[in-house]
This record gives C-alpha cells, structure tokens and sequence, in this order.
C-alpha cells in the first residue's frame, strides 16, 4: 500500500489557521476529491473537526488520543499505526489528510506527496513540514489555471 500525503500550503508553508484553512480555491478542493476519491484518507482529530463530517466516498480513518473518540461515520485510532492497520485490505494507495502533527510523524514511512503551493502568504499557526530533498523528488509539476492559479506538486521518495 501506498502511504501518501496531500496538502494545500502557502508560499510560507501554512497549511491552518484557527482550525480552518486560509483560503478557499474551488478548483483546489475539487482537485483533492479526484485525488482522494475511493480511498481510506486518515486525518487527526482536529482536522476531523474542522471539516465537520466523514468526506463521502473515502474510508474516513480519524486519529485521537482521546478516549472513547468516535466520530460518526469514521472509523477511530489512537495512533497513526493503529489507523494504517484499519485501511481497507487492498487499499493501492492511502491519503494522510492532515494536520501539521500527523504529516509530520507520517513523513518518514510516507512514498508519495501531493502537495499544492497556494500563491499567497498568510498567517498562521499550523505549518507543512519541511520535505528532505535527500529523500524526495519532484516527479510531476503542473500549474494549474486560477483564478488564483497555483502549482500541483508530486514528490515520490528517492529508492536507492
């Protein structure tokens, strides 16, 4: 199985704000949906919150250190190994949604990385990790048509 990220960052690498993200792109969440479609996505507990509902169509895999956490309609882990565990059997590929904490506990058994750059720099309080070029590549860039427009980016890792 395939353990992917994808996220939406500014210039500035902030991905949150508030619990909410900093912008709204049409096009962008549109992008994520084809992307994510028909597979398990697992997010923290805060970004659960912060969308508000299970994504229809996805697995819906949410990580809490809270006991008894059970959010409707998703399935509940108290960690990200625990929620790997709960991806469908034959899953291809697996999307970690989110938040800061999880991508970046998630980077070193991650292979692949969508990542779009927003063109903006906001403030914020939740940032995109840092991606180690020895590690990954860029495999694909595309800029996609706004307004505003802004870049896909798909890192795979390095196999040496």
């Amino acid at each position: 199985m395939r353990i992917s990220l994808i996220a939406a960052m500014a210039e500035n690498r902030v991905i949150g704000s508030g619990g909410s993200i900093p912008w709204k792109i049409p096009g962008e969440q549109k992008l994520f949906k084809r992307i994510t479609l028909g597979h398990a996505v697992i997010m923290g507990r805060r970004t659960y919150e912060s969308i508000g509902r299970p994504l229809p169509g996805r697995t819906n895999i949410v990580v809490s250190r809270r006991p008894g956490f059970r959010p409707e309609g998703c399935l509940a882990a108290s960690g990200l190994p625990a929620a790997l565990a709960l991806c469908p059997a034959g899953e291809e590929e697996t999307f970690i949604i989110g938040g800061g904490q999880l991508y970046r506990e998630a980077m070193p058994i991650t292979d692949r990385i969508y990542l779009t750059v927003v063109p903006v720099t906001v403030d914020g309080d939740t940032f995109f990790p840092e991606i180690p070029a020895d590690v990954f590549a860029i495999t694909s860039a595309e800029r996609i048509p706004g307004p505003p427009a802004y870049d896909l980016l798909i890192y795979d890792r390095i196999r040496r």
